[in-house]
């Protein structure tokens, strides 16, 4: 649904993105993260062709943003970060005025007002100048032009900007449900919602393309060993925390174990394998014949924004490293 190869754009003589290319599929929602700066809304520009690429290619829907960027339009609906709102319009005229530019037939227009004003729970401010709503309602509105044409393809940058927790929530399960029958890619610098959220996401750093990947698979990618919470609750309060701690050391295939916290006599702990290990198995017996009870065993992954750091940092590092290359190159040349 989306196709991106070899995107590069340069304003003057800076690279905003840097030679990225990833996939988006039909039905998927894509998280797009990167620091400030990294080029997520020059990305977004490009695909919703607001931008031309200097070089690469970008398919949207089946269509080329610079051969077909009227066909791409019909087919996208996109959030910037700031919506595109007239102030002194009311909501239910704006979003009739919407419906219209996006070329919905007069006798569906007022359909899919109602059908996007229940979505997105702007019903009680129809009447409202937009001017006088409060930002989480303004990002409502916005998103409810976003979705008014029943687009294949959703753009949203930042889409939760400026909502409060309750309104997170039902802006997440929207979104969710709209996937399978549309194809969405969010930009956010919540990570949380990424992880409640996205199926995948792609992270870049300076222009340049870090991941593309599950949250999942780039845990274990990163991590490279298995980390698995454990918590156990001693016979009789017998044996102590420390002997128990020894007995998880014991098993073949942990490199650590980490006491987390021991209240209403059940104690938690923290077990790192080695390098390609999996020792959940062998945790479970040997609690299990210690004669203790296993309370609870389950794997435990870095968080979205352990990983976000960690590629990001990486990704800075080399960066680094190749401008005192070339330092050092045109320093010997001299």
């Amino acid at each position: 649904m989306i196709k991106v190869e070899g995107l590069t754009k340069r304003y003057a003589r800076t690279v905003a993105v840097d030679n990225i290319s990833f996939e988006v599929e039909k039905g998927q929602i894509v998280g797009f993260l990167g620091p400030n700066g990294a080029g997520k809304t020059t990305t977004m520009r490009v695909l919703t062709c607001f931008l031309p690429p200097s070089s690469g290619t970008a398919n949207v829907a089946g269509f080329d943003v610079l051969e077909n960027p009227m066909e791409v339009k019909k087919r996208i609906g996109y959030l910037p970060e700031t919506p595109p709102l007239y102030p002194e319009m009311e909501v239910d005229e704006y979003l009739h005025f919407v419906g219209k530019l996006k070329g919905i037939p007069s006798g569906e227009i007022r359909r899919r007002v109602d059908e996007v004003t229940g979505r997105c729970a702007i019903g009680d401010v129809r009447k409202k100048l937009i001017g006088k709503l409060s930002k989480g309602y303004r990002q409502r509105v916005g998103l409810a032009q976003a979705i008014i044409h029943n687009p294949d393809v959703l753009i949203l940058d930042e889409p939760t900007s400026g909502l409060d927790p309750k309104q997170i929530i039902e802006i997440r399960e929207m979104l969710k449900s709209l996937a399978g029958e549309h194809t969405i890619i969010l930009s956010t610098h919540i990570l949380s919602e990424v992880e409640h959220s996205c199926e995948r996401v792609i992270i870049i750093s300076q222009g340049k393309l870090v991941a593309i990947d599950s949250v999942t698979n780039l845990t274990n990618r990163l991590r490279g060993s298995e980390a698995v919470a454990v918590e156990v609750e001693p016979a009789d309060g017998h044996p102590s925390p420390v002997e128990v701690q020894q007995r998880l050391e014991q098993v073949s295939g942990v490199s650590r174990v980490v006491m987390k916290d021991s209240k209403n006599g059940r104690i938690n702990f923290e077990v790192e394998s080695l390098q390609g290990r999996s020792v959940r198995a062998d945790l479970a017996r040997s609690v299990v014949q210690s004669g203790w009870n296993l309370s609870e065993l389950r794997a435990v992954g870095l968080s979205l924004e352990d990983i976000f750091l960690q590629l990001t940092a990486a990704e800075q590092k080399e960066e680094t490293k190749q401008k005192e290359e070339v330092k050092v190159e045109e320093g010997v040349k001299q």
